[in-house]
């Protein structure tokens, strides 16, 4: 297909109006008085969201050189929520601010490698700084008033924060649906493990990317499956019950594989495959974990039990599982208690005789898995889009709470950045390096400045009052105060900062750096053939 391009000056400016496009529709959402947007769906109710990176997945651009700056801004917002699970909003409007400073700065004549050394050298030290400036967080109010912050609020922000009281940092919280208005907090037994789906076409909800399994059978089987011969047997029980079927196997593979895809997209039945988690001996004792916990048994020839012999009763059950690419969870597994209870006083006793420390480890991994249970927010709204949001920000706030748990917390607000650019005063450069570091400075006070704009209050003088003031505080964008934001809750998660800033300047600095687009030229479409009966006269 033939290819057009634009050049130099022409291109740079293409990828800036693309990059503005996106920014400009995300940054409305910025604090506490930021607005929602509307996203149109092909089928069932519009979006209603503040959420960068679900507003940033739905921006295409009409004009394909443009539409290339957009989908780096775009870019920018999924790594930053990937990385931290939340400041998608701030990133994206500080790799606008670089994009603009920065393109300014080499339309003048600057070296735009030089200016990327700058630039990178300013993000490290401003991260350095952020680190240094950091709060370690510990216990319930802290993880709620994180949380809170993130949701927007606080009764949320309570329920996340009892969460992670019960699961502890490392634990497994989950989100569903409620069948009620009432958003509330469930604690059940279950697992999870890091192993995910092994073809994307298992996925039943294709906006989230997962597989989710209501009511399901699980199988259990310790060797590889690429034969489907092997498997029809169960297969067809499953399928006469009605019910969904999960298969953790060493490896499902070749035909076995494929008759699974095909049959899961005609709809035959509801199934997903992936492999069991650990290696060697590691993995039959997880198998085991996973089978006592669901009530069922590990399928394997050395005891005896052939694939093609299990039927229903050899299968595990769980109430609710749930698939993403990286990670399988089971809540609510079928298991006797007193079988679980058994298998844990077991892994108890495994922990105390062990000299290994990484065997230690491991089984500790093992017996969390098992006793820690899973805390399920199910999550209460009047109507369906409503539900979409509420979830939305619940997840966000979810993700920002470990976040925070990692690497402790900031002043909220955009005030942290600001302070922490301090650290741009003992950096020695010169030439367009300094020009660099410059730029980094000023753009990173446009989240700041947003988030007093979107209230109401002026951006500039705002940006100017913060910087006077001490580390820690800065403006109360809800009230219009200035006040010590740490003591009021108003926290942001390093990690999220770090990350926003990190993919920001990433992907400005490749803007800045970008002399050529290549994109495929649109086919003119061809005028219909006059109507007519097929022959002359």
């Amino acid at each position: 297909m033939a290819k057009t391009l634009e050049f130099n000056d022409d291109a740079r400016k293409s990828l800036e109006r693309g990059v503005d496009a996106l920014a400009n529709a995300v940054k409305v959402t910025l604090g506490p008085k930021g607005r929602n947007v509307v996203i149109d769906k092909a089928w069932g109710a519009p979006t209603i969201t503040n959420d960068g990176v679900t507003i940033a997945r739905e921006v295409e651009l009409e004009d394909p050189y443009e539409n290339l700056g957009a989908q780096l801004a775009k870019e920018v917002a999924t790594k930053t929520n990937d990385v931290a699970g939340d400041g998608t909003t701030t990133a994206t409007v500080l790799a606008q601010a670089l994009v603009k400073e920065g393109l300014r700065n080499v339309a003048a004549g600057a070296a735009p490698s030089g200016l990327k050394r700058g630039i990178d050298k300013a993000v490290t030290a401003i991260n350095d700084q952020l680190l240094a400036n950091a709060r370690p967080v510990d216990g319930q109010d802290d993880y709620a008033k994180v949380a809170s912050l993130s949701a927007q609020d606080a009764t949320i922000g309570g329920l996340i924060g009892e969460a992670f009281a019960k699961v502890g940092k490392d634990g497994v919280i989950t989100v569903e649906e409620s069948s009620t208005a009432e958003t509330k907090l469930e604690y059940t037994e279950g697992m999870q493990f890091d192993k995910g789906y092994l073809s994307p076409y298992f996925v039943t909800d294709p906006e989230r990317m997962e597989a989710v399994l209501e009511d399901a059978y699980i199988l259990i089987n310790q060797g590889k499956i690429s034969a489907i011969a092997d498997l029809l047997p169960v297969l067809e029980k499953v399928v006469q019950s009605g019910k969904p079927l999960l298969i953790i196997a060493e490896d499902i593979e070749g035909e076995a594989l494929s008759t699974l895809v095909v049959n899961k997209i005609r709809g035959t039945f509801n199934v997903v495959a992936v492999k069991a988690p650990g290696f060697g001996d590691r993995r039959k004792a997880m198998l085991q974990d996973i089978a006592i916990l669901t009530g069922g048994q590990v399928i394997a020839e050395e005891v005896g039990l052939k694939l093609e012999n299990a039927d229903l009763d050899s299968l595990g059950q769980a109430r609710r599982i749930q698939v993403t690419k990286d990670n399988t969870t089971i809540i609510d597994g079928a298991g006797a208690a007193d079988d679980v209870a058994g298998r844990v006083k077991e892994l108890k006793s495994e922990i105390e005789r062990t000299d290994s420390d990484w065997d230690r480890e491991k089984l500790q991994e093992r017996l969390a898995k098992l006793a820690g249970g899973v805390c399920v927010i199910a999550v209460g709204a009047h109507t369906e889009v409503e539900m979409k949001e509420k979830k939305h920000r619940i997840e966000d706030a979810i993700a920002a709470t470990r976040a925070a748990i990692e690497e402790g917390i900031v002043a909220g607000g955009g005030s942290a950045v600001i302070h922490a650019s301090s650290a741009l005063d003992s950096l020695s450069l010169e030439g367009d390096e300094a020009t660099g570091a410059t730029l980094v400075g000023k753009a990173i006070a446009e989240p700041l400045r947003w988030i007093a704009e979107n209230a109401g209050l002026e951006g500039y003088v705002a940006v100017s009052k913060v910087r006077e003031l001490p580390v820690g505080q800065g403006l109360d964008a809800a009230t219009g105060e200035y006040i010590d934001l740490v003591d009021a809750g108003i926290i942001d998660p390093v990690k999220v900062t770090r990350s926003a800033l990190t993919n920001a300047a990433s992907i400005a600095s490749m803007v800045l750096t970008t002399d050529t687009l290549v994109v495929e030229k649109k086919e003119e479409e061809e005028a219909p053939a006059a109507g007519g009966h097929g022959h002359s006269h």
